[in-house]
């Protein structure tokens, strides 16, 4: 039988005070909650290794991700970031100000604008996904390669059930 961890001894408490409640949900979903505030703080150590903010790598790896030549529309870049209008703005300006990003007249739409990735945002972003994937690898050490795969697709049929 495996270890019990705190969602154990918290279902197993709940089922004694409601045993007419069914606390299935709590084992996955309490396990879910408590995996994302370790991978919170994983994260949040591995960006400040690069004095960098959660937020800012949100944009500048989607600039990154966009491929050569690393820029994108702020409307894509809303898209992908899933902020407001005005929070995307200031997010720019600030990146900008920190010579990480640039922005430029979009060449097929006089009235458009493109944010590109500087050579310092990558070098920044290329080191954030080094220290962040070298941190989710330290947090899934206990899990083999197999498991991860099967826990990947478990949650990936969750979220999609959810419409994301």
């Amino acid at each position: 039988m495996p270890p019990e961890d705190e969602v154990d001894r918290i279902v197993a408490a709940w089922g004694r005070e409601r045993p007419d409640l069914d606390f299935a949900p709590l084992d996955v979903l309490s396990r879910v909650d408590r995996l994302a505030r370790h991978l919170d703080r994983a994260r949040r150590q591995a960006f400040d290794a690069g004095g960098m903010e959660p937020w800012e790598f949100d944009v500048l790896s989607a600039l990154r991700r966009a491929g050569d030549p690393y820029e994108l529309s702020p409307k894509t870049l809303l898209q992908q970031t899933l902020v407001s209008s005005g929070t995307m703005t200031n997010r720019v300006d600030r990146l900008a100000s920190r010579g990480l990003v640039a922005r430029r007249t979009d060449p097929r739409d006089g009235r458009g604008i493109l944010v590109s990735l500087t050579a310092a945002g990558r070098r920044a972003v290329d080191a954030a996904i080094a220290d962040l994937l070298r941190a989710e690898r330290d947090i899934l050490a206990g899990v083999s390669d197999a498991d991860q795969g099967q826990l990947a697709g478990l949650l990936r049929r969750l979220i999609l059930g959810l419409g994301d």
